[in-house]
Parts: structure tokens; C-alpha cells; sequence
């Protein structure tokens, strides 16, 4: 068979673009050779609709005992008692649990996407906002961290169904059980979508979320280190308080609920060779070495946010306490919007996204922020004190984002220094 140069060129340009610049998208990270071999392994032949042990095919014996490796790995790791390894995606185990806890048209709660929600938590043209009646609380403006008055407030007057909590631009840990407490007086299922933090939270660097919520979902990538995926997690099963019924009119517990909403409700065969390299994943993260790793990523953040703020930059909420920061480009350059930003970093091969700010006066299109995270440089080696180093090649970047020269000279220093740090074993 002839081999297919287009795709594997750009597979090749891919990885020499990875392995030149510095990654600082908060979402993304570089995962261990051996996940890479599962998420390339046979096992991507394999169809295997339903679940270990119920499989609406047969030959499924090999990938079941896959499946309940990753299954048993991610229990273990977050001390849950119900997991669901099968969503491709966390907006697809959001959707998931949304098809089981509520009905359409229900209300829900969740973090205002122009302060740093997700687009599965609310957003008008998401699942999420167009078949269901999404409320958003908001950021506190003064302090740039959840406003949990506003929260119970909004709670207490709309009554919602289900409450979110979880974000996708937040740096600031959740104050867990203020909100199951409101959860409780309004009767409310409460929700926590860790995607960001996942990582941190599996090392105990952050509250764990299961002990207060009645649902937990997660990617499997971003702090956690593992292939693209989601994940649905409980601490304990519980009814549905919402009716949601069998055909014989018998309340179903919600483990099955979610596992029904999954397949065959949102998808069909699982990605048993993703669901392998999860496993993989959740065994690295089972590792001491994770927790050090873990520890370096929340000490590089702590650095690059106060190195940020050395340099006149305004950080959303002053700092931040996981693996992320917001900053708000406006107190420096007022007229540099975070699309030209962003563009101009990229230039340079320093990778970031432009991101809106709380109470922010430009369009999504264009903002008036830059969203940053320390994940995947972590991955590569950097330590805390290459971190000012870092924000002062932003700050010579984003002082000229568009002469030439100084981005040249950027990108020169950015690609003579990574090549010091090797991504690839192959």
C-alpha cells in the first residue's frame, strides 16, 4: 500500500511544532510514549457497544478487561464508587448527565461563559443552552472569584434542577460545599465538571469534588495527562429525584441512568483503544511521580502569575491557586485586543488562546484577554524559575505585536532553548 505522504507530512509538521515552541494553552498538554502506543494499538479495530460483561457484540472479552482496568484505575484515583470511562469528550459526559438528570426545557445553573465557563454549562448555541433554560452566576467584579452570593441568590429565586460547578478560564479552587449546601435547600443535583484541574485534584493538591457533589465529569487530557476523553464519576449512587422512569414506571438508579445516557443515548461504540491509553493514563497518575509533577505545575503557575503582575499585567482574582491564569491585557495595552495578542504570540511559537475577561467590553471574537497554563511546559521539564523568563519574552512580543523583527528575535530565542528540552522518545 502506498504510504499516504499528505497525512503523515502534517503529522511530521505537527510534532516539529510541538516539540519547537512553548505550549501554554491551559487545556493542553503532551502525553507519555506509551499512552501514544494504546491510542495506535489494534484496539481501535474492536466495536463494542455496551458495557463489560453486556456487549452488543461478540469478541468483546479482550476489550473488556480494558475497559474495567480503566474503570478500576480511575476509581482508585479519585476514591469514586461509579465511573463511566465511554464519553469521547467531557462536553459529551456533560451531555450525558444532562440527558439524565433533567427534561428539556428544565433550568440549570452554571458559571456565565464570559467569566470563564464552559460552552457545555450554558452557552446559547451549545446542547446545553439550546435545549435547556441555562441561568449564569457570575464573578465578583472587585475580586475576579466566583460570587457566591450571586450564586445562591439566582439559585434560591429560578429553583434550578441541576447546579455547575467547574470552568474552563477559572484559577481559583471551588468552595465545594457552599454550593452543595444551596444545592440541598433548593433541591438541586449538583454537579462539578473538573476538566481543568483534574490533575491536581488526583494528586490532593485540590479539594476533591466527590465528596460534596452528586456528579463528577472530567476530560481525561489537560492536567491529567491522558488521550482526548471524558468521564463520568459519582461517589455514591442515588435516585433520581426527577422521575426520570422505566417503562415499567420503576425509579432507576442514577449509575444506570448515566450509563443509559451514554449508550445509547449520546453515543454509539465506545474508543476501546482510547479507553485503553485512559488506563494507561490513570496508571501514571496513580504514580508518585505524578504528585511531583502535579506540585511543579501548580509552582510554575504560582510563579508565572506573580511574574505576570511584576510586569504591570492585571491577573484575573490576583493569582491563582491551580494550573492557570487569566490576564487581562487592558490596565497595559488598552487597544491590543486578545485575538491580535494571540496572533502575535503564535508568531513566536509561544501558544496561547485569546480568552474574554469578566465584564469584558469586546466581543468573543476579539477580547480583551489571553488565557495561560503551565501544564504542558511542565511536561517538557521547564521549573518555576524559567517562568519570568517566559513573560518577559510575552511582554517584548506583545509591546510590538506587530513588527516583525521583535517577534523573529522571539521566536529565535524560543526554538534555540526548547531544543534543549525533548518531547519524543521516537
Amino acid at each position: 500500500m502506498t504510504r499516504d505522504t499528505a497525512i503523515f507530512d502534517v503529522i511530521r509538521c505537527e510534532r516539529e511544532r510541538q516539540m519547537k515552541g512553548i505550549e501554554l494553552i491551559a487545556s493542553e498538554n503532551f502525553v507519555s510514549d506509551q499512552v501514544l502506543e494504546a491510542m495506535g494499538s489494534v484496539l481501535t479495530n474492536k466495536y463494542a457497544e455496551g458495557y463489560p460483561g453486556h456487549r452488543y457484540y461478540g469478541g468483546c472479552e479482550v476489550v473488556d478487561i480494558a475497559e474495567n482496568i480503566a474503570r478500576d484505575r480511575l476509581k482508585q484515583l479519585y476514591g469514586a464508587e461509579y465511573v463511566n470511562v465511554q464519553p469521547h469528550s467531557g462536553a459529551q459526559a456533560n451531555m450525558a448527565v444532562f440527558m439524565a438528570c433533567l427534561h428539556a426545557g428544565d433550568t440549570f445553573l452554571g458559571l456565565n461563559l464570559s467569566h470563564g465557563g464552559h460552552l457545555s454549562h450554558g452557552s446559547a448555541v451549545n446542547f446545553s443552552g439550546l435545549m435547556f433554560h441555562a441561568i449564569g452566576y457570575d464573578l465578583d467584579e472587585a475580586t475576579g472569584r466566583v460570587n457566591y452570593d450571586d450564586l445562591e441568590q439566582k439559585a434560591r429565586t429560578h429553583k434550578p434542577k441541576l447546579i455547575i460547578a467547574g470552568a474552563s478560564a477559572y484559577s481559583r479552587e471551588w468552595d465545594y460545599a457552599r454550593i452543595r449546601r444551596v444545592a440541598d435547600e433548593i433541591g438541586a443535583i449538583f454537579m462539578v465538571d473538573i476538566a481543568h484541574p483534574a490533575g491536581l485534584i488526583a494528586a490532593s493538591l485540590l479539594d476533591n469534588p466527590l465528596q460534596y457533589a452528586h456528579i463528577v465529569t472530567s476530560t481525561t487530557h489537560k492536567t491529567l495527562r491522558g488521550p482526548r476523553g471524558g468521564i463520568i464519576m459519582m461517589g455514591k449512587d442515588f435516585d433520581n429525584p426527577w422521575g426520570k422512569t422505566t417503562p415499567k414506571g420503576e425509579i432507576k438508579k442514577m449509575s444506570a441512568l448515566l450509563d443509559s445516557a451514554v449508550f445509547p443515548g449520546t453515543q454509539g461504540g465506545p474508543l476501546e483503544h482510547v479507553i485503553a491509553a485512559k488506563a494507561v493514563a490513570f496508571g501514571e497518575a496513580l504514580t508518585p511521580e505524578f504528585k511531583t509533577y502535579q506540585t511543579q505545575v501548580k509552582k510554575n503557575a504560582a510563579v508565572m502569575a506573580q511574574a505576570f503582575i511584576d510586569k504591570g499585567y492585571k491577573v484575573i482574582s490576583g493569582g491563582t491557586d491551580n494550573h492557570s491564569m487569566l490576564i487581562d491585557l487592558r490596565t497595559k495595552f488598552p487597544d491590543l485586543t486578545g485575538k491580535v495578542a494571540e496572533q502575535a504570540l503564535v508568531s513566536a511559537d509561544i501558544t496561547t488562546n485569546k480568552n474574554m475577561v469578566p465584564f469584558d467590553s469586546r466581543s468573543a471574537f476579539q477580547t480583551s484577554g489571553l488565557r495561560f497554563g503551565t501544564p504542558a511546559i511542565t511536561t517538557r521539564g521547564l521549573k518555576e524559575d524559567q517562568m519570568p523568563w517566559i513573560v518577559d519574552l510575552i511582554d517584548h512580543v506583545l509591546q510590538a505585536p506587530l513588527q516583525d523583527s521583535v517577534i523573529s528575535a522571539v521566536r529565535e530565542e524560543v526554538n534555540r532553548t526548547m531544543t534543549q528540552y525533548p518531547l519524543f522518545a521516537w
